[in-house]
């Protein structure tokens, strides 16, 4: 291999590391990926970054997937990862004029096909939540009121657990959610939510405060401080355990599940994107490519012209 071209890989790792500081995972991922690309350039006996062509980083992408590189086939977010490495080690020599036109400009890292959300059916979710408090205790109060707020509302697990006293109106049945970027708003309360909460704010949640901390937040662990977002995680988790949930279940999933639920029920799409608190619809588009599959599935078995030979 030309020391040009692993002359240049080396100075903008060493760029990354002293001027970008990026972490030492991080380094060594694009360490890896840089060293497929200079296997690549080396068979090709390509030397001289100067001499690298469009057409060489389209080979080099297309290697990634077929396996041509380290003799296994990349997915393509791994594929996506090796060429945003590329891109950004052909702007470096660009800017140190190493090079006299970035090669790479117009190849784009492939794009993974959208996945859709996993959402549980509906008697899965009441599963959980009667798991969670099925104990009868102070904190199982608390994990059945968080769990149903989770699902009641699609609240992020850190909007859960950054909610304040002064951010719930029971009376009203709103809270406030504040979500990312410092935008807020305000969602309604179902009656099951409500209800779990008032029951934990009344009964339980008095028993919990702590006087050294006195903090203002909903949910409180056992030593009267806020609740952190990894033991809200591990109480769905548990409860999910318990109720013989089958596949893997996380806060995101109770989310899922509250957008998928609510268009199945003939909600509109933009009145869920205001409360999941998103910024495009497009973003929440993506839940109705699961109520389409639902739509196949009672179309394909109820229509009478549906069926095919």
């Amino acid at each position: 291999m030309s020391e040009d071209v692993g002359r240049g890989v080396h100075d903008y790792l060493s760029h990354l590391t002293v001027e970008r500081g990026l972490a030492d995972n991080t380094l060594r991922s694009y360490q890896r990926d840089l060293r497929r690309y200079l296997d690549f350039l080396a068979r090709r006996e390509i030397d001289d970054p100067a001499t690298i062509t469009e057409n060489d980083i389209a080979s080099f992408l297309g290697s990634l997937r077929t396996g041509d590189v380290d003799h296994v086939a990349l997915g393509t977010a791994s594929a996506a990862r090796t060429i945003v490495a590329v891109r950004g080690l052909h702007r470096f020599l660009l800017r140190e004029q190493i090079v006299p036109t970035d090669v790479t400009a117009a190849i784009k890292p492939p794009r993974p096909a959208a996945r859709l959300p996993k959402a549980l059916p509906l008697s899965d979710v009441e599963s959980i939540l009667d798991a969670a408090g099925a104990a009868g205790t102070t904190l199982s109060a608390r994990d059945r009121a968080l769990l149903e707020l989770l699902y009641g509302t699609g609240a992020r697990i850190s909007e859960a657990v950054g909610l304040d006293i002064d951010d719930l109106d029971l009376e009203d049945s709103t809270i406030l959610l504040k979500g990312k970027g410092g935008k807020q708003r305000i969602v309604p309360l179902g009656s099951y939510a409500k209800a779990s909460l008032a029951d934990y704010l009344t009964a339980s949640r008095p028993a919990l405060v702590s006087v050294k901390t006195r903090t203002p937040a909903v949910f409180l662990n056992a030593r009267g401080g806020r609740l952190s977002r990894q033991s809200a995680w591990t109480v769905l988790t548990k409860a999910a355990e318990r109720a013989g949930i089958g596949t893997d279940v996380s806060p995101h999933t109770l989310r899922h599940s509250f957008a998928t639920h609510l268009l199945d029920g003939g909600a509109d799409v933009r009145v869920v994107q205001e409360l999941l608190g998103h910024a495009s619809v497009t973003t929440t588009q993506i839940y109705t490519l699961v109520t389409v599959e639902k739509l196949r599935e009672i179309y394909a078995t109820a229509h009478p012209r549906a069926a095919r030979d």
